[in-house]
C-alpha cells in the first residue's frame, strides 16, 4: 500500500505532455561547462531553473563560486541554486541535489537527431532523445513535477526540502566543495538526509536504489632519456629508450585477468560480509547483460557474482594511454625522447587516496630500479576522489524501498556503481548524513554519449517514485 496520496499519482499522469514540453524547453539549452563558448548557456540555464522554482514558492538564493581560467579565458562560474521549500521543525528535511550543465554534444558526433532538440522517438518507443534528457536535466525536472502537483493540488509536502543544483558537474564540480564547507552549520544546518538523482539502473527493467561509489586515483608514469627523439636506424641498440623503458613498467601493474600487482593494496580492501554477498545474489542480472553492454563475450568470469562484485566492490586497475608516442598512420620510426604513461586505479573501502599513492609510488619506483636503465622516471597521481559507501540499512533506502515496490511493483536491486560521483563524499563527509542516489534512468541511456535518452515511462513513473519517496520518508523510523 503506497503512502503517496493519490492524487499526487494522478496528478503526475494527466500533466504527461506538460512535463515533457518543460523537459524539451530544459535540453534546448546547451548548458554545456566545458567548453567556453557555451558558459552564457549554463548562466541561461540556472536562471531557467531557478525562474522555475520560485513560480512554484520555492525561496531560491543564487549563489556565486567565483572564477576559473578556462582555454585561457576567465569565466564566471555558473551559481549554485540553493533552493528550500517548508521548515516545519515537526518534519524531516531532505537535501536534494542535481545538476544542469552537460556533456558536449553535435550531430558531427553521431547522433540521429538534434542533441539540443527533445526528441520523442518516431518510432513510437517512448524514448525522448537529447542530451541531457537522463543526465541531470530529466531528475531535476522530476522533482520540480512532484512539487508543481503540490503546490497545484494545494498539498502539503511531507517533508522540508533543501535543494542543490549546479552548472558545473561535468567539469569538476569547481567551487562546489567549498560552497558545502561554508554552508554546512548555515544553509545545511537540519538536513537529515540528502538523495541524489544522478545515476541509473544496472539494466533496464530493474530499478535499483545505490549505496556505494569507487573512488579514483589516476597516475602518471614519465620516462625520458635522451634530449630530442631519435633515429631508430641510426641510434637503436645503442641507447636506453624510454618507451621500452615505461612498456616494460605498465606491464608490472597489472595482469591480462585484471589482477591489480601492486603488493599490499588488495590487503587494504574491506572484507566482504555474507550480509552484503547475498545482496549481489539477488540483483537482476546475467553475464549476457554484461556481454551486451560491450557488444562481446568478454567477462573475465562466467559467475554473475564474482562479474557485479569486480564492477562495484573490488578496485581495478586501468592502462589509458601513452603521451608522447607515435600514434598516426604509417610507419614513422621515431625513438622518443620523452613519454607518459597514464592508468588509473578505481579505489574501494578502505583503500584511501594517500595510502595507495604510497604504494603505486613505491612500486613503481622499486621496478624502475631493477630495469638498470639510465632514463629518468617520475611517477606522480594526477588527480583523485576517495571512494564512498553509506548504510543500506538507514531509514532514507527503507523509505525508497517502499516507494519502489509502489510505483513499480518489484522490489529495487542494492548495487553499488563502478564509476564516481565526488559530491557525494562531500555532502556525505561534511554534512554527517546518510545519503542516497536514487536513480530515474536506465541503463542503456547513453549519459556522456550519443543518441543520449530518457525513457518516457521512466520520467513519468520517476516523478511518482521522487514523490512517493518523500512520504514514505516522513514516517520512515
Amino acid at each position: 500500500m503506497s503512502a503517496a496520496n493519490p492524487q499526487f499519482l494522478k496528478f503526475i499522469d494527466e500533466n504527461q505532455d506538460a512535463f515533457i514540453q518543460r523537459l524539451a524547453e530544459a535540453v534546448a539549452i546547451p548548458s554545456v561547462s566545458g567548453d567556453p563558448a557555451y558558459r552564457p548557456d549554463v548562466h541561461r540555464m540556472g536562471d531557467w531553473l531557478a525562474s522555475k522554482l520560485e513560480s512554484l514558492g520555492v525561496k531560491v538564493e543564487k549563489r556565486p563560486l567565483g572564477k576559473q581560467i578556462l582555454e585561457g579565458q576567465e569565466l564566471d562560474l555558473p551559481s549554485a541554486l540553493l533552493g528550500e521549500l517548508g521548515n516545519d521543525p515537526k518534519k524531516k528535511t531532505l537535501l536534494i541535489y542535481g545538476h544542469f550543465d552537460v556533456q558536449p554534444a553535435s550531430m558531427s558526433d553521431g547522433w540521429k537527431h538534434p542533441p539540443f532538440e527533445l526528441t520523442i522517438d518516431p518510432e513510437g518507443s517512448g524514448k525522448l532523445f537529447g542530451r541531457g534528457s537522463s543526465d541531470d536535466k530529466g531528475p531535476i525536472l522530476g522533482w520540480l513535477n512532484v512539487i508543481e502537483a503540490h503546490v497545484k493540488l494545494g498539498l502539503e509536502l511531507p517533508v522540508n526540502l533543501k535543494m542543490c543544483f549546479e552548472g558545473m558537474e561535468e567539469s569538476g564540480s569547481e567551487g562546489l566543495d567549498e560552497l558545502i564547507s561554508e554552508e554546512k552549520d548555515k544553509f545545511f544546518k537540519g538536513v537529515d538526509c540528502v538523495c541524489i538523482s544522478d545515476n541509473y539502473w544496472l539494466n533496464t527493467t530493474t530499478p535499483c536504489l545505490t549505496y556505494g561509489l569507487r573512488g579514483i586515483a589516476y597516475f602518471k608514469i614519465s620516462v625520458s632519456g635522451p634530449a630530442r627523439d631519435l633515429h631508430s636506424g641510426v641510434f637503436g641498440a645503442t641507447v636506453h629508450e624510454p618507451m621500452t623503458d615505461l612498456i616494460h613498467l605498465m606491464s608490472k601493474l597489472v595482469t591480462t585477468d585484471g589482477k591489480i600487482l601492486i603488493p599490499g593494496l588488495m590487503d587494504l580492501v574491506a572484507p566482504l560480509t555474507d550480509e552484503e554477498r547475498k545482496r549481489y545474489e539477488v540483483i537482476n542480472a546475467s553475464i549476457k547483460d554484461f556481454d551486451d553492454a560491450v557488444g562481446a563475450a568478454i567477462t573475465f568470469s562466467d559467475d554473475k557474482v564474482a562479474t557485479l562484485m569486480g564492477r562495484m566492490r573490488y578496485p581495478s586497475l586501468s592502462l589509458h594511454g601513452i603521451e608522447g608516442a607515435f600514434y598516426g598512420a604509417g610507419c614513422k620510426t621515431v625513438i622518443p625522447a620523452a613519454v607518459h604513461g597514464k592508468f588509473s586505479i578505481r579505489l574501494v573501502p578502505n583503500l584511501t587516496l594517500n595510502e595507495v599513492t604510497k604504494l603505486v609510488c613505491d612500486y613503481v619506483n622499486a621496478e624502475f630500479a631493477k630495469i638498470k636503465t639510465k632514463s629518468k622516471m617520475t611517477v606522480e597521481m594526477l588527480h583523485g576522489g576517495e571512494p564512498w559507501v553509506a548504510d543500506p540499512n538507514h531509514y532514507s533506502y527503507r523509505a525508497a524501498h517502499k516507494a519502489t515496490e509502489s510505483v513499480y511493483g518489484c522490489a529495487p536491486d542494492y548495487t553499488r556503481e563502478g564509476g564516481s560521483i565526488p559530491v557525494t563524499l562531500s555532502f556525505a563527509d561534511a554534512l554527517k548524513c546518510n545519503v542516497l542516489l536514487l536513480p530515474m534512468g536506465r541503463g542503456d541511456d547513453g549519459a556522456h554519449s550519443t543518441n543520449e535518452k530518457l525513457d518516457t515511462d521512466n520520467f513519468i513513473r520517476g516523478s511518482k517514485l521522487l514523490g512517493s519517496y518523500l512520504y514514505e520518508l516522513a514516517v520512515a523510523e
